[in-house]
């Protein structure tokens, strides 16, 4: 048993008492500074420490572990989740996921896991996800759809994630496009989405959800973090039941995927537009050639953002990080 298991051991049958550093490195045979990396590192991965002056630290919680039986208990989808795989820590889902359909995983196939190591956002950034503090995930879609039409699932994904977050929390939830969930500007949850295909013909997509449910200011590592991410506890001033949420969310979107096969893109998009929080006022697209302001007008069904430039002319854009200014129906 490693030091760091050693240590949740002491703390778990001990869970009311305070504990010196002292005491720990002693009977852990380790120095001092090492007990303090570790508590550090149980923090991060959703252990709750109280820590007095002269008196050491008294474990107060313990993060809590999605108990897959549960969700299937409450799920009420018929594919979505049907057949899910559970992990206490992965380098990423994404990853897991892709391994799974090689190994033959069907549609619906779904990979959760408590804590990321590797877990990655959009333009390859780096997504923070504590353990038991999120939701992070990856869905196994096999959509009936021609290759040119997967940036629509995008779309659709947070058409579901919005309505089903909405009605879970009651939250003022809104879509930045084209795969961000914001609330008061701030980052709620986002989606990447990685497909497969051969000769134009769409094989698998992958899609990568993370929700921050039941983070702290403290589960962020630094300011720059916490002034532009949130989560659902901080939101509210509450806590929530992460199955709940999950069950919820995949209800949702088997609902909106369904009506996707049989009306096609029309009522996603326009659902996503009464969602938006980028519609109807100046934004800036920022890429690796620059950046560009317009007036976001709506999309097309291409699910790319359609924008009127400073001089009158229409283009779309079609990927990029944007920032938002201040709403308006003002015409640039």
């Amino acid at each position: 048993m490693s030091i760091h298991e050693q240590l949740i051991r002491i703390f778990e049958d001990q869970p009311q008492q305070f504990l010196s550093g002292e005491e720990l490195s002693t009977k852990l045979n380790c120095s001092r500074t090492a007990i303090w990396k570790h508590i550090e590192r149980l923090r991060q991965e959703g252990y709750e420490f109280e820590a007095v002056s002269r008196k050491g630290y008294r474990l107060t919680s313990k993060p809590e572990k999605l108990d897959v039986q549960a969700i299937q208990n409450r799920l009420e989808t018929k594919v979505l989740g049907r057949t899910m795989f559970y992990y206490d820590e992965v380098d990423s889902t994404q990853i897991v996921a892709r391994e799974r359909i090689a190994q033959g995983a069907e549609e619906g196939t779904l990979v959760v896991a408590e804590l990321q190591t590797a877990g990655r956002g959009r333009l390859g950034r780096k997504w923070h996800s504590p353990k038991g503090k999120g939701l992070w995930m990856s869905l196994v879609l096999k959509p009936r759809i021609p290759l040119h039409f997967t940036p629509q699932l995008t779309l659709l994904i947070a058409v579901a994630l919005c309505r089903s977050l909405r009605q879970s929390t009651g939250l003022p939830i809104g879509i930045k496009w084209p795969n961000d969930l914001l609330i008061e500007g701030k980052k709620i949850s986002g989606i990447l989405l990685e497909s497969s295909a051969e000769d134009e013909n769409l094989h698998y997509v992958v899609a990568g959800i993370g929700i921050g449910v039941n983070l702290t200011q403290e589960d962020y590592p630094d300011d720059e973090l916490r002034a532009k991410a949130t989560s659902l506890a901080i939101e509210s001033g509450k806590k929530w039941d992460r199955t709940e949420i999950l069950c919820q969310f995949l209800k949702e979107l088997e609902l909106v995927y369904d009506l996707y096969h049989e009306q096609g893109f029309g009522p996603i998009k326009l659902l996503w537009e009464a969602l938006s929080v980028s519609l109807h006022r100046t934004i800036t697209c920022h890429t690796p050639r620059g950046q560009a302001v317009g007036y976001a007008v709506g999309i097309d069904d291409s699910g790319a953002l359609s924008v009127r430039l400073p001089d009158g002319s229409m283009t779309l854009w079609y990927s990029g990080d944007i920032e938002l200014s201040p709403a308006t129906h003002d015409s640039l």
